[in-house]
């Protein structure tokens, strides 16, 4: 059986091999950072079990730093972050992990991306006219709720474990609506060199600042006022850079196309916005508008049941008082009272019992169609950094 729960200390050592792996500015592989990461991820889980237990509709908080976490991971301490990781109950095993952020920067702490858009030229006297795509950096302000960090190894791809990783987020955000946004941003990976390195940074981002494609992602963990102060504020023409730099602008990494995939079932758009490092595209929806999202509620857990006596399948999760969670997926039968029965080694690995609320999201019949929004979002626009 396969089990999410919260990430814990005893999984740095697989955590910090998942990092390496890919390139991941909310999953750098760096021991220190990912175990403040854990510890925030924790305190935030424990904060969420809190709010479940006083039954009250909270507003959106933001939390002081926690004096303990500095780094890499400070300029995130001052909102909710969650780390899962996805586990083989039969061998203990870590196998891949994801993460959410309430809310992503602020007021007096934007997020910075470059927005993509054509500019046409025309000579009357040549009858002759141009078309070229330019970079402008924006700032966003609102704060949206970001998803990422989704790694999972290798040899366990091909079993679904990769959107159970994925969806895992939706169910969450659904069941605690409250403290996250009402938009949900993901900022995709972009294509690397085997070394590590961004062309795009290469030819344009290292044109303006002084520090590497990693030095500049490590930075960003810290601070991103850098950002604003270095990088140019006017268009930048794309067509002045190489081919090879060009060709990864809006493009995701190999490995993470299967991600994109996942995320554009669920109404997840394009809208024109790119990193301002790597210029991998950010993709973004109303958090309302997400199916996962309004799929997920409350219920009461029933009996156990058999597998073969299921009529249904889906997400089942558990929050306990201290901050544990944990989520299966499976088989799974609603009673006429709405009671959710599952089999007792699901119910075991939930640590539940007969009575206790769990969430659940009934996939029986797939994900709806999903409409695409490619205009207006919620929350303000972001603005021109000029």
């Amino acid at each position: 059986m396969f089990v999410i729960r919260r990430a814990k200390l005893e999984d740095m050592g697989t955590l910090l091999k998942l990092a390496r792996t890919v390139h991941f500015i909310n999953l750098p592989a760096d021991s220190d950072a990912i175990g403040a990461k854990v510890a925030v991820s924790r305190a935030s889980f424990q904060r969420a079990a809190s709010r479940t237990e006083r039954k009250k509709d909270l507003k959106p908080e933001r939390k002081g730093r926690d004096a303990r976490v500095q780094g890499l991971t400070a300029g995130l301490a001052e909102t909710d972050q969650f780390m899962f990781v996805l586990e083989d109950t039969q061998s203990g095993s870590v196998l891949g992990t994801s993460q959410l952020i309430a809310h992503m920067g602020g007021p007096g702490n934007p997020n910075f991306g470059f927005k993509l858009e054509k500019r046409h030229f025309f000579a009357g006297d040549i009858k002759t006219g141009t078309s070229h795509i330019v970079a402008r950096l924006y700032k966003d302000e609102s704060g949206p709720t970001e998803i990422g960090g989704l790694i999972l190894q290798s040899a366990s791809r091909g079993a679904n474990l990769g959107r159970f990783l994925s969806w895992v987020r939706f169910h969450f955000i659904g069941m605690r609506r409250e403290m996250f946004a009402d938009r949900v941003l993901a900022e995709m990976m972009a294509p690397v060199t085997d070394d590590g390195r961004s062309l795009f940074w290469e030819y344009l981002g290292r044109r303006f600042i002084p520090l590497s494609y990693t030095e500049a992602d490590t930075q960003c963990g810290r601070s991103r006022e850098f950002i604003a102060a270095l990088l140019p504020h006017e268009d930048i023409y794309l067509s002045l850079l190489p081919p090879a730099a060009r060709d990864v602008v809006g493009v995701v990494h190999k490995e993470t196309v299967p991600a994109r995939r996942i995320l554009e079932q669920l109404g997840f758009a394009f809208r024109d916005f790119v990193d301002p490092f790597d210029a991998g595209p950010q993709l973004e929806a109303p958090t309302d508008d997400i199916p996962l999202v309004g799929m997920t509620r409350p219920r009461l857990m029933g009996d156990p049941a058999e597998a073969g006596a299921c009529d249904r399948t889906g997400m089942v999760s558990m929050l306990h008082k201290d901050g544990e969670f944990f989520a299966v997926w499976g088989p799974m039968r609603l009673s006429e009272d709405g009671r959710v029965s599952i089999p007792a080694d699901a119910m075991a690995a939930l640590a539940v019992r007969p009575g206790d609320e769990v969430g659940i999201t009934d996939m029986t019949d797939g994900i709806p169609p999903v409409e695409h929004h490619a205009g207006v979002f919620a929350g303000p626009e972001p603005k021109r950094v000029d």
